[in-house]
């Protein structure tokens, strides 16, 4: 499954995903589309779409089964399962401009749900296997949360804000299952029980 920089690739995959889907003649102006880090929100951008990571948790998907036989024949520990918690931020210097950033942004990452490997592996070949995707989803942040997360990344104007989770990106383990051999023989010993 996915190495460690899983995280970072799916969201890099995201942004990717939106600077390929952009016609600069829809809106008639060349935008940007960075992740960002708390840091990055005092600055902001002049006109586009930023990311930024708001929370990882381990997903609710059962870590079975057990990870898979690698070509020395071992078995290595199961995956993790974790879910990306991100907004998706239009900026913009005039109200209509972002507005018509945020339909087109919720429009395509609707048309495309399910991140294939390819995008996933563009900016760090690799992370993901062939076989492996990504799905986002439309995310759960109510108004005064996201408000508060807007408090906390600084004094930078609010932007209109939509949040998203990437599920289920499983991260491959580099250990061992460790395992005993089977058990060939049941030995009972009644003397030891008590009456």
């Amino acid at each position: 499954m996915a190495t460690h920089r899983a995280i970072e690739s799916a969201c890099q995959g995201v942004v990717e995903l939106l600077r390929n889907n952009y016609d600069p003649a829809a809106f008639n102006r060349d935008l940007e589309f960075r992740v960002l880090a708390a840091s990055a929100f005092q600055r902001g951008l002049t006109a586009g779409v930023s990311l930024f990571v708001y929370r990882v948790m381990v997903g609710d998907t059962p870590r079975t089964p057990p990870g898979r036989h690698v070509d020395s024949g071992v078995r290595l520990q199961p995956q993790l399962p974790v879910d990306v918690h991100f907004i998706l931020t239009a900026w913009a210097p005039d109200a209509s401009l972002q507005q018509g950033i945020v339909g087109w942004m919720m429009r395509t990452m609707d048309d495309h749900r399910v991140l294939p490997p390819g995008l996933l592996n563009r900016l760090s070949p690799g992370v993901f296997r062939d076989d492996e995707t990504v799905e986002v989803l439309d995310g759960e942040l109510v108004s005064e949360d996201l408000f508060r997360l807007w408090e906390l990344l600084g004094t930078v104007t609010y932007q209109i804000s939509v949040p998203y989770v990437a599920r289920n990106i499983r991260i491959e383990s580099d250990f061992e299952t460790v395992s005993a051999a089977p058990v060939r023989d049941r030995i009972v010993d009644y003397e030891g029980v008590a009456r």
